[in-house]
């Protein structure tokens, strides 16, 4: 929910559980998408940013790629590592550098690169799935997107 000043309040159960600026939540999209376009120049499949800003107030998007192979994975991990860091965003955590799925936490922002076996088994647009898909390549929403295309 967006109120009056240009704030979204999310709630659960009633309770507020996270209040954010839209211009917050706009950095955020803009760098989730910043991630995705990593993705994409690296040859990572299926990528995907799911917004999950009305369902947890602990981050506002998920990018998911899937690579065929360690040294992509890591590629993948490094390059949104460079491209954040110059967007002033540095990663507060990794796990899984040495595993199929390599995880890196950059805030608003949650990059999951997975081999496909591990993207199959963890399935996490499945887990998520309330979450809403952006159309990444223009950095929309279906919601946001009032241009009837």
């Amino acid at each position: 929910m967006v109120d009056t000043t240009g704030t979204r309040v999310s709630k659960s159960g009633g309770n507020v559980t996270g209040i954010r600026s839209e211009s917050v939540i706009q950095t955020a999209l803009e760098n989730a998408c910043r991630i995705a376009q990593v993705c994409e120049e690296f040859r990572g499949q299926d990528t995907v940013v799911l917004d999950v800003t009305h369902i947890t107030p602990l981050f506002d998007y998920f990018v998911i790629t899937t690579g065929r192979s360690r040294r992509q994975l890591h590629a993948i991990a490094d390059q949104s590592d460079d491209v954040m860091d110059q967007q002033g965003s540095k990663r507060r955590s990794t796990a899984g550098y040495e595993t199929e799925w390599i995880c890196q936490d950059y805030g608003d922002v949650v990059l999951h690169v997975f081999s496909p076996a591990a993207r199959e088994q963890y399935s996490l647009e499945d887990l998520w799935a309330d979450a809403i898909r952006v159309e990444w390549s223009n950095g929309k929403t279906p919601e946001s997107d009032t241009s009837g295309e």
